[in-house]
C-alpha cells in the first residue's frame, strides 16, 4: 500500500474499548503503509483468526495462523506486485467495542504479468488486550487471480 485514507467517519461512542481498538487499528494501518513488519509482529497476537479467500495463483494469499505469518504477509504482497502502482484507501473506518470495520479501495500491479488489479475491499478487526486477534479481509479475489495469471 502506497496510499491510505483514514477520513475519520464512523461510530464513536467514546467507550475506553472502542478508542483502544481505533488506536490500535490506526497503528496497523501505519505500519503496514510503512511495511513496518516488526511493528505489525507486536501489534497481532500470538494467534490470529486469519480469513482471506485462499486462492492458489496468488502466491501472497494464504492461509496464515500466527503473529508473525500475518505480519510478514505485506512482505509477500510488495515481493509480487510493483510498489509505485499499489494504492488503497480507506472510505469507512466504523468502531464498535473491540471490532472494528473499514471499507476502501485498493489497485495495484503484479509484478511478473504487468497485469492490474482493483476493486473494493472491507477489513474487519477485532483488537483485544491491545493486539489484533482477527483479521478478516473480502476483496476482489477474482481480479487479483486474473492479475496473476500469465497470459491474456
Amino acid at each position: 500500500m502506497t496510499d491510505a485514507t483514514d477520513t475519520g467517519t464512523g461510530t464513536a461512542t467514546g467507550t475506553g474499548t472502542e478508542t483502544a481498538t481505533r488506536s490500535v487499528v490506526q497503528e496497523f494501518l501505519t505500519a503496514r503503509l510503512a511495511s513496518d513488519t516488526a511493528r505489525l509482529t507486536e501489534l497481532f497476537a500470538d494467534d490470529v483468526d486469519w480469513l482471506l479467500a485462499e486462492n492458489p495463483v496468488v502466491p501472497w494469499i494464504r492461509p496464515r495462523v500466527t503473529g508473525a505469518e500475518c505480519a510478514v504477509q505485506g512482505e509477500e504482497l510488495a515481493e509480487y506486485t510493483v510498489a509505485e502502482d499499489s494504492r488503497a484507501s480507506v472510505d469507512t473506518f466504523l468502531v464498535d467495542g473491540a471490532d472494528a470495520v473499514l471499507f476502501g479501495h485498493l489497485s495495484g500491479t503484479v509484478r511478473a504479468t504487468g497485469k492490474t488489479f482493483e476493486g473494493p475491499f472491507a477489513l474487519r478487526l477485532t483488537v483485544e488486550g491491545g493486539r489484533i486477534t482477527r483479521h478478516h479481509l473480502y476483496e476482489n479475489s477474482l481480479s487479483v487471480a486474473q492479475a496473476c495469471t500469465p497470459g491474456d
